[in-house]
């Protein structure tokens, strides 16, 4: 893992989205490799159930700065210890379909187990790097969005998992900073708009 790429990386910020949120990529190593932990969404959330996330939500009021929220939010999903979070750098901000920009904090993080708060979280999904950086993995397609105009959407499988919309988008870069990973120049195929999804996120949405 290359986190002196992540670390120098000059992150872009989006500052016109009437809400803020941040996220943290929470990063462990094991003895046969570098792992990214994921949140699965829980099944009664009324946006996005079902979709692996990275702990994360919306600012509050009292939040002092976008990486005081990550770290509040990740601790009330997963249980991670703001003490514990080693925070390498930033991504670039993104947008979302729900008006929010988010800023995601690349971060390592012990080994150990974490609690998913069951009013978030299903579960908590460890997915392994050699796995996301496997091209045999990954696809992507090109979709007109209505807010967003043309956008290339990403999905890795990995382990009977799908990642995809905004957390696969965060990945996708990660992935390209701290990894030899290269995004391939052309998506797999082009679809419009009032086209399905792919059947493994049709669920999720």
């Amino acid at each position: 893992m290359e986190f002196d790429r992540v670390a120098d990386h000059e992150a872009l910020a989006v500052d016109d989205e009437p809400r803020e949120a941040a996220v943290v990529v929470p990063v462990i190593e094991r003895a046969n490799g570098h792992y990214v932990l994921f949140t699965e969404r829980a099944d009664h959330l009324p946006n996005h159930a079902g979709q692996m996330s990275f702990p994360g939500g919306g600012r509050e009021p009292e939040d002092d700065g976008l990486l005081d929220t990550a770290l509040r939010e990740a601790n009330e999903e997963v249980g991670l210890e703001p003490a514990e979070v080693d925070v390498v750098g930033r991504l670039d901000d993104i947008r979302t379909i729900s008006r929010y920009s988010v800023r995601p904090f690349v971060t390592r993080v012990p080994d150990r187990e974490y609690r998913p708060n069951d009013g978030e979280v299903a579960e908590v999904v460890p997915l392994p790097v050699a796995g996301l950086i496997d091209l045999d993995n990954y696809e992507s397609e090109r979709r007109d969005h209505p807010h967003y105009g043309d956008v290339r959407l990403h999905f890795f499988h990995v382990d009977g998992v799908t990642v995809w919309g905004a957390t696969a988008e965060m990945l996708a870069q990660f992935l390209e900073l701290a990894t030899h990973w290269e995004m391939p120049p052309e998506p797999d195929r082009v679809a419009g708009p009032d086209d399905d999804l792919p059947e493994s996120v049709r669920d999720q949405v």
